[in-house]
């Protein structure tokens, strides 16, 4: 059995030109959309900044003017200064508090509006990416593709523990293969030897199919399972994604 390097090739070819346009068209635009939101965020900041600035400098001119009267009405003006200078400090200190609640409430509204809306796009292109590279790889079938999964297959039974293979082996449960496309009566016998070799023991084993696979071959048995397909790559690959650094 041979493997078709053209045909490989011109898949790695399909599979970089997705990722350059998923690269160009898909995620530029969410980081356009993410700087949207953080420039918003820092003008509600900034407006909240002049107003308490607005505040200061109006209470700063009625003390400049109050300062500007005539001698004979110092004392009327020192006992209203004092009252306006207690009632302008408890105004300005409630507008500083509110403006900086203000502040505070709109850039934890706008940090958890962006990490949401960050991890929502993030889990779209994650499923979207598997969803594509799923279909990419359904292309890739043949004998060659067969022969390597088999050949995985045999190698992750040889690094079960000896005790694990035992039991399986003498499950009188038996053992039920699953493909993505049928089998030749010929293929069968062929997987079914190397899969009892690898057990060190005859097995009573089925075959079934299931498209769902994409390609590779599983083995499902009453205490135990063997997943080696590319459903069980994608799921996987699917979940480190999710499980990212920042997510």
């Amino acid at each position: 059995m041979t493997l078709d390097w053209w045909t490989l090739g011109f898949q790695t070819v399909n599979v970089i030109i997705l990722v350059w346009l998923l690269q160009r068209f898909f995620w530029r635009p969410v980081a356009a959309m993410i700087e949207q939101r953080r420039s918003a965020a820092d003008k509600a900041l900034t407006d909240a900044k002049a107003a308490q600035t607005e505040a200061a400098t109006a209470l700063a001119d009625i003390a400049t003017t109050r300062a500007g009267f005539g001698k004979e009405r110092d004392a009327i003006l020192a006992a209203a200064h004092a009252t306006a200078e207690t009632a302008g400090k408890a105004v300005l200190d409630a507008a500083a508090k509110d403006a900086k609640a203000h502040a505070d409430a709109a850039a934890a509204a706008a940090q958890a509006e962006h990490e949401a809306n960050q991890a929502a796009w993030t889990d779209r292109a994650s499923a979207l990416a598997v969803l594509i590279a799923g279909r990419l790889a359904s292309r890739l079938q043949g004998p060659a593709v067969s022969t390597a999964f088999l050949d995985w297959l045999v190698s992750s039974i040889k690094a079960m523990p000896a005790s694990s293979r035992e039991a399986a082996a003498v499950d009188t449960g038996g053992i039920e293969a699953l493909t993505a496309a049928p089998l030749a009566p010929a293929e069968q016998e062929q997987a079914r030897s190397a899969i009892a070799a690898a057990f060190g023991a005859p097995l009573c084993m089925t075959f079934r199919n299931d498209p769902a696979l994409v390609a590779g071959i599983e083995l499902h048995g009453p205490h135990f399972a063997l997943s080696n397909s590319w459903r069980a790559d994608l799921a996987e690959i699917l979940k480190t994604l999710q499980r990212a650094p920042g997510r």
